[in-house]
């Protein structure tokens, strides 16, 4: 079966004006482009609408207060939460995880604890822990990764104990496309009293997320790999953690009642969101989101999966081509060329106009499991198709040519 007939393209691109005809961008799990419904909402929150969010008493703002938690309740329906209450606007993955991690870690934990990570975690879910850890006395451990490159459940049940109080893991790593099974993960922690939090910067955009049926309790994710703006992601909790856990900033908005003698905060979510708000960006986030339902997630699911397992077979026929991760992984191929380093790979794929991403991903310890400084990585989204497949096959075969 030819690349071109591997897969049915969902015939999105003309949606993306920031991809010209010939460019195949495949680097979706750093950032996605964004679509013109997105790009249509941001414009016109600035340019029509635009005002300040719970302060005027002007009708323009009262609309745009209405326009935000709208936002909310989008993100809220978006991932299965039970309220609108239970989502933090932040300014991305990392903030929420480091919020949790000064919030919640810094403050639950003690020393002799411990805390359980995995191989392949992005370093946005492994140093703010590390930062409590050194703080506080608590110990890291770390999950190896089974042979096919996902994080092990079976160790993970071997090694978890009562002294691990929080559990820290990717749904889908950003660098192997592995997918973890999340309830699974869950209940595994959950039986030894630990909480869990899931990082779903590389799920979210791809496979269909109900934080109720995962039973974890926190969810973080970034709006701008879901086809959303930048400076906007999402902490998702569970109510009675958010309400027992104190600020992470103080300002405006966050507080109930401000005097020299004390200082009450507002309930969650607002207590997390001191000062003025990303307001136009929670609009483009949820126009992101309303693109993405209006393909359907299932729909999106399947065209990446037919693109990696047609890119897989491509590059499995290469010689010196390495492949890591499993064959059914969302969306992301990583792979490297015998005797190149992945940054020529990249700076020729660029030349015949193929943009992948090159390095270590913000994943240094799996590069280190995984016995290689870096590697290449191509990644999809909706925009891409068979072409795409081809032109990156192309450009590799051209990379074996120039360095024999």
């Amino acid at each position: 079966m030819s690349i071109l007939t591997a897969t049915r393209p969902l015939d999105r691109v003309a949606d993306f004006p920031a991809i010209p005809d010939g460019w195949a961008y495949l680097d979706t799990a750093a950032t996605a482009q964004k679509p013109q419904p997105v790009i249509d909402a941001i414009t016109r929150a600035y340019d029509t609408t635009y005002a300040t969010v719970h302060r005027g008493v002007y009708q323009r703002s009262a609309d745009m207060t209405l326009a935000y938690e709208a936002a909310r309740r989008t993100v809220a329906r978006f991932i299965g939460a039970g309220s609108e209450n239970e989502i933090v606007f932040v300014r991305g993955a990392t903030e929420a995880i480091n919020l949790v991690a000064q919030c919640w870690a810094g403050t639950q934990l003690k020393a002799g604890d411990r805390i359980l990570l995995s191989m392949l975690e992005h370093h946005s879910n492994i140093v703010p822990w590390q930062m409590v850890a050194e703080r506080i006395g608590v110990a890291i451990d770390v999950l190896p990764l089974t042979d096919d490159h996902r994080i092990d459940l079976d160790a993970m049940e071997r090694i978890i104990t009562p002294a691990h109080k929080l559990v820290a893991l990717a749904h889908v790593s950003n660098v192997l496309g592995s997918v973890l099974d999340a309830r699974r993960a869950t209940e595994i922690a959950h039986a030894v009293g630990a909480k869990i939090l899931i990082d779903g910067c590389q799920s979210v955009p791809r496979i269909a997320v109900d934080v109720a049926a995962i039973g974890c309790d926190f969810y973080v994710f970034s709006g701008h790999k879901l086809y959303g703006p930048t400076g906007i992601g999402v902490l998702w909790a569970r109510p009675d953690l958010l309400e027992a856990m104190p600020p992470y900033q103080g300002g405006g908005s966050m507080i109930d009642k401000v005097s020299f003698k004390r200082t009450t905060y507002a309930p969650p979510p607002g207590r997390f969101e001191a000062g003025t708000p990303h307001i136009v960006g929670a609009l483009g986030l949820a126009a992101g989101i309303n693109y993405v339902e209006s393909i359907g997630l299932g729909a999106i699911h399947a065209h990446e999966t037919a693109l990696v397992t047609a890119t897989r077979e491509a590059l499995s026929g290469i010689n010196s081509v390495r492949l890591y991760g499993p064959a059914d992984s969302a969306g992301i191929v990583s792979f490297t060329i015998e005797g190149v380093h992945p940054h020529d790979i990249g700076t020729i794929l660029d030349e015949e106009r193929v943009a992948i991403r090159a390095g270590h991903h913000c994943a240094q310890p799996l590069m280190e499991s995984l016995g290689v400084d870096a590697t290449a990585r191509a990644s999809f989204g909706v925009y891409n198709g068979p072409a795409d497949v081809e032109a990156l096959v192309r450009g590799i075969e051209r990379v074996t040519r120039i360095f024999g």
